[in-house]
């Protein structure tokens, strides 16, 4: 059983995002997947494939108000190789990420620990990890 159900971070402009974390997510193995409309606001969703659970959902925020990335939160994707995180963390940047750190070993989080940190377009922390210690 996966820990998670799913994830959300807000946006300002969807498509944006959306292609953002197309770029980001693509590499890492996930991928698009349709969303069905349930009275909230439109979304995108992505998925390992094959699987239904968990997800990783944008949005512009329920309630109307201006979104705004949360001081603190962080939404960490796990990268099946070192190689992954390069590839990444790279397309998210050539579509509107930010740097945040980038992708190296970080050896204080565990043998063979890799990883990377980016900023969204709308700001929400991203970090992007291969876990050589649970491989």
């Amino acid at each position: 059983m996966s820990m998670f159900s799913h994830i959300t971070v807000g946006c300002t402009d969807l498509e944006r995002s959306a292609r953002f974390y197309d770029a980001l997510l693509l590499p890492l193995g996930l991928a698009r997947r349709p969303v069905v409309p349930d009275g909230g606001p439109e979304a995108a969703c992505w998925t390992v494939p094959g699987q239904v659970l968990p997800r990783f959902f944008v949005f512009r925020p329920y309630d109307g108000k201006p979104m705004s990335a949360g001081n603190g939160s962080m939404v960490a994707f796990l990268a099946p190789s070192p190689a992954a995180v390069d590839h990444a963390y790279a397309e998210a940047l050539a579509h509107g990420g930010k740097d945040e750190g980038t992708p190296g070993p970080r050896p204080r989080y565990g043998e063979g620990y890799y990883g990377a940190y980016l900023r969204d377009p709308d700001g929400n922390k991203i970090h992007i990890a291969h876990r050589g210690d649970i491989s």
